[in-house]
């Protein structure tokens, strides 16, 4: 499937048409099949729908249409599933996002939510089997949007639409909360997106890839921005750009936490210069890092040092960034010491961990010498811990060098963070883990909501349809905390949590209040641990 644009000489319009093709059989050749979607708007490249004489489409029976927003009166007799739907609507009062989508998509919102919807509460299915979903569940539309109707809806998402209703969501966030940044890649087939590229691929596919970045409140545990990458652009180049979109949806109160693939010290001195506070994992390889792990030693490795809920021992050392300022129309820099404060961390588990793995390798590259089958990969390995010798009889003599695997051990179990901002180490760690938000939200966006690999025929269709991935997110995120924090994870997993609330009908009759079927106790209180007032059987 492509999406092609064409002028008409006569009328002087862009056209939008999708066209198919399939293979026919009887004539043993390839095929095509044309379809117009829609007028192409000058200058915005959007789509309206039309059937190409500046009229609006005639819906089939069945199809669905553009509809003004509001309720929309019953015509007929229906029982639908409304507990998991009546969920999801009450979340969006509850948090403002059917508002601000409102806002922002005034002739689309309800489509965007019931596709939001479809995505969470049919775990992977695809968009075509929308139609039979809709004909049973209620849900904002009400009515089926079929695959071109989807279609044309991503294409319709305009990208100034989609930052305002990112400032609207920033302005619902605590101004003061760290917020956690992370990026992931989605493996793609396509061949018409420009930002499709060979990259560090994260998951191992040897496809091209595209990026994405994702920004959560640390507090909220709610994302509040995404920004989509070339698949070749590494981490650690895209804060500085980040920092800029940040300050236009109108963030201007930055607190930064990141994973070690973000670290560099043009990144950190960047942070610095814009007095951006940040708490970032780093590698205990840094200079910095291991002349302060030097100076503690295993002193802090003590029973009033322990912390039972995280596991390690910890402590916290001041120290000095060696900050650098490149000055505008000069040769020289700036340069300054600012204060800076090193996390360290000692696990024993971990210890123990690193420590059988490496003893394990050395065994094993110690018994590929002995076996004259060395591995090239592994020569500066062999170098570096065994002294090999050969004998007069042509035999293999190992040593191995204890001073070096001494000094390989040394650092096994520690773990180290950076931070700018004073802060005990445990606050920090507390923080740090936070970010899991992230990961499981990636998870979520590839598995759950079936974006794993997208398959889009366009650019402006992939970023119609990745701000409804959104959107289906920010559900997902708010359920799953308030689940983590009414302990529902023992008793529910997420798809057992939305089976039990789904099971709840409604009735429409014509001229009549909608009539809401039996709500069992158990059901309520399921409502209760989610923070949402259950809906009243008649």
């Amino acid at each position: 499937m492509a999406i092609i644009h064409q002028l008409d000489k006569r009328s002087g319009i862009t056209y939008a048409y999708e066209t198919i093709y399939f293979w026919d059989k009887e004539k043993r050749q390839s095929r095509s099949k044309r379809s117009i979607i829609g007028r192409v708007v000058p200058g915005t490249g959007n789509v309206v729908p039309t059937d190409g004489r500046m009229k609006k489409s005639k819906p089939e029976d069945g199809a669905d249409r553009q509809v003004k927003p509001g309720v929309r009166a019953v015509t007929k007799y229906t029982r639908r599933f409304y507990g998991a739907t009546y969920l999801l609507d009450s979340i969006g009062d509850k948090i403002g996002l059917t508002e601000d989508l409102q806002k922002c998509f005034p002739d689309t919102y309800q489509q965007i939510l019931s596709l939001a919807y479809y995505l969470i509460l049919e775990d992977n299915n695809p968009l075509y089997r929308f139609k039979r979903w809709s004909g049973i569940h209620k849900h904002p539309y009400g009515k089926a949007i079929t695959s071109q109707r989807s279609s044309e809806l991503f294409m319709a998402i305009s990208e100034d639409a989609i930052h305002h209703f990112f400032r609207l969501q920033r302005k619902r966030r605590k101004g003061q909360e760290y917020i956690v940044y992370d990026t992931t890649s989605f493996s793609c087939y396509s061949k018409v997106l420009k930002q499709a590229r060979y990259g560090y691929n994260k998951e191992g596919d040897s496809l091209p890839q595209l990026n994405m970045a994702l920004v959560f409140g640390e507090e909220s545990n709610l994302p509040f921005y995404y920004r989509k990458l070339a698949g070749n652009i590494p981490d650690v180049k895209t804060v500085k750009v980040l920092l800029t979109e940040l300050d236009i949806i109108g963030l201007d109160q930055v607190k930064l936490v990141m994973d070690k693939g973000f670290f560099s010290v043009v990144n950190i001195n960047g942070l610095m210069k814009e007095n951006i506070k940040f708490l970032i994992s780093v590698k205990i390889s840094l200079k910095i890092i291991r002349s302060a792990l030097d100076s503690v030693g295993d002193k802090f490795i003590t029973f009033e040092q322990y912390n039972k809920d995280h596991n390690v021992h910890s402590t916290t050392v001041q120290s000095e960034w060696n900050y650098i300022q490149d000055r505008r129309n000069k040769i020289d820099r700036s340069k300054e010491n600012r204060r800076i404060y090193i996390h360290i961390y000692y696990s024993i588990d971990r210890a123990s961990d690193l420590q059988k793995k490496f003893e394990s390798k050395l065994i094993d590259l110690k018994q590929e010498i002995l076996s004259r089958k060395r591995n090239k990969k592994n020569e500066n390995a062999y170098k570096k811990f065994f002294d090999i010798t050969k004998t007069q009889d042509n035999s293999i003599q190992v040593t191995v060098k204890e001073n070096e695997v001494k000094k390989a051990k040394q650092y096994f179990g520690f773990f180290t963070l950076l931070s700018n901002a004073p802060m005990d180490a445990i606050t920090a760690l507390e923080l740090y883990r936070n970010k899991d938000v992230v990961e499981k939200a990636f998870g979520n966006i590839k598995e759950r909501l079936g974006f794993r690999r997208p398959l889009v025929s366009s650019e402006k269709s992939l970023d119609g349809k990745i701000f409804v991935e959104f959107v289906a997110l920010i559900y997902l995120s708010y359920l799953k905390k308030q689940m983590e924090l009414k302990n529902l994870t023992r008793a529910y997993s997420f798809a057992e949590l939305l089976d039990e609330l789904e099971a709840i009908e409604c009735f429409e009759r014509p001229g009549r209040k909608m009539f809401i079927g039996e709500v069992l106790e158990k059901q309520k209180q399921l409502y209760r641990n989610l923070d949402v007032l259950p809906p009243a059987s008649s």
